[in-house]
């Protein structure tokens, strides 16, 4: 369903594992930035009246889920750490070139959000099928069907906007340059990491 070229290595999990506060942390800050995210396409494209309610609704999401991964935190003693680079997001956008149309620029930005979505939901569900401790995957879960619907609706909103076919052609190719660089990652503690 994710289209997504590479899965995730199931031994990623083992990894995180070892360190749950780091990944609990990234997490964190993941649904911060994704809420900063939509927050950025109503300023941005305003006069999309339909993506700004979506986003407006989207920003409540990610930040009820900032503060699920937040309170998961505190229960088990810990404090927020720092945030820290996402270097698998810093690769990714810099596959389209800059500039471009306002639908371009926003068409494109629709379609890296679709992917960092569709990867964060390949990565919880195997957290929620991997990990050993029953309620941390089980909260995987649940988050994991929200994933999968932002993903769904980005990538709709950018087929909405743009020439369906260039959207579409553009995403297989966005999809294939994310395998180069997932086949990097998967080393560390972290969503995308």
């Amino acid at each position: 369903m994710l289209g997504l070229k590479l899965p995730t290595d199931p031994r990623w999990v083992n990894i995180v594992e070892k360190n749950i506060e780091e990944i609990l942390t990234d997490h964190a800050f993941c649904e911060q930035k994704a809420a900063s995210t939509a927050i950025s396409l109503i300023v941005s494209f305003p006069e999309y009246s339909d993506l700004v309610q979506e986003m407006t609704a989207l920003v409540k999401e990610e930040i009820s889920h900032f503060k699920m991964v937040h309170d998961k935190i505190l229960e088990r003693g810990w404090k927020l750490g720092r945030d820290r680079r996402d270097d698998y997001v810093l690769q990714l956008v810099k596959f389209f070139p800059k500039g471009g149309s306002r639908t371009t620029q926003l068409v494109h930005r629709l379609l890296y959000a679709a992917l960092i979505e569709a990867r964060s939901c390949e990565r919880f569900r195997l957290l929620s099928e991997e990990l050993q401790e029953k309620k941390l995957a089980d909260f995987y879960r649940n988050l994991m069907v929200s994933e999968a619907n932002h993903y769904t609706m980005f990538l709709g909103f950018a087929r909405q906007y743009g020439i369906k076919k260039e959207v579409d052609t553009k995403w297989q190719q966005l999809l294939e340059y994310e395998s180069k660089i997932i086949s990097n990652l998967g080393t560390s503690e972290a969503i995308h990491g």
